[in-house]
């Protein structure tokens, strides 16, 4: 079994390839630069970009089963199919897609419709695929720390509807379960949908609570108003971008990322032990034991 890992080198698809190496996996890497990836040495790399596709048929060449995993970005659209019509090409047809949770109902924000048109081109395509649908990363959190810490606001407008907030390392797990289940398989397996949800679902106010009870000091909540979030996302990322995480962040607070009936059940049992909970994710910081799940 080989498997080609698209989105090596970020905060998930880094912690996918430890998880596959882990269980005894050939991983090759489709990376833009080698020199600056620092993947483990038995990853095999290859150069290239997603809209490069006689890149992508090098490192699609000889694989059985594909983990995807594309960045939100303008052509986002676009890089997913030219990947998918590659893989069909080169006759992959085991993979593993990295969606989020309520693609189909949160259609006015763009990486969230664009994942959704990925999903239908899937299984159009005939894949044999598991989609993964997760709900917000804690390791989002990771971005506001530093105001928590030192003005003792939760600024994240997460709304009173609720997140299911999910450790990245628990959805690195999933997906690498998931990729050997499939490559295993005797004959391809029908495609499914998982959302990949947390331990526990919180409000802005519930994961305030959460810092000021493991700071032992106040911590509020800085409210549901998006704008000032938009505003303050436009001082690092490019302007549609900031714009789009305040239209996603909309929707957590009119929403929510609540579970299904029985998604905790079946991620249990996937997994074979509890999911992570937000409270350790933020013990790990408080206590100095760094950043979990953290990009390296």
């Amino acid at each position: 079994m080989s498997t080609l890992v698209i989105g090596a080198t970020g905060a998930v698809g880094r912690q996918v390839v430890d998880q596959l190496l882990g269980r005894g996996v050939a991983v090759r890497a489709l990376v833009r630069d080698p020199a600056k990836a620092h993947l483990p040495a038995s990853v095999e790399l290859v150069q290239g970009e997603l809209l490069a596709p006689d890149a992508l048929r090098r490192a699609l060449a000889g694989v059985s089963s594909l983990f995807l995993l594309n960045a939100v970005a303008a052509d986002e659209f676009t890089q997913a199919l030219t990947v998918l019509n590659l893989a069909r090409e080169a006759g992959v047809q085991r993979l593993v897609y990295l969606s989020v949770m309520h693609s189909d109902r949160y259609v006015n924000v763009p990486h969230f419709a664009v994942k959704f048109g990925v999903e239908r081109m899937i299984e159009q395509m005939g894949f044999s695929a598991t989609i993964l649908r997760p709900a917000y990363f804690m390791q989002n959190d990771l971005t506001v720390r530093d105001t928590v810490l030192g003005h003792g606001v939760y600024p994240m407008p997460i709304g009173a509807k609720g997140l299911a907030m999910i450790d990245t390392r628990d959805l690195a797990e999933l997906a690498a379960i998931e990729l050997i289940h499939r490559d295993r398989a005797t004959r391809p397996l029908p495609t499914e949908h998982i959302n990949v949800v947390g331990a526990d679902t919180l409000t802005g106010a519930d994961a305030a609570a959460v810092w000021a009870e493991l700071l032992g000091r106040p911590v509020v909540y800085g409210g549901d108003d998006t704008a000032p979030f938009e505003q303050t996302l436009r001082q690092f990322l490019p302007h549609w971008m900031a714009y789009e995480m305040r239209l996603m962040t909309a929707r957590f607070v009119s929403d929510g990322m609540l579970p299904g009936s029985g998604d905790r059940a079946r991620l249990t049992a996937i997994l074979g032990r509890p999911l992570r909970t937000y409270r350790d994710f933020v013990a790990g910081i408080v206590n100095g034991a760094g950043a979990p799940g953290a990009a390296r």
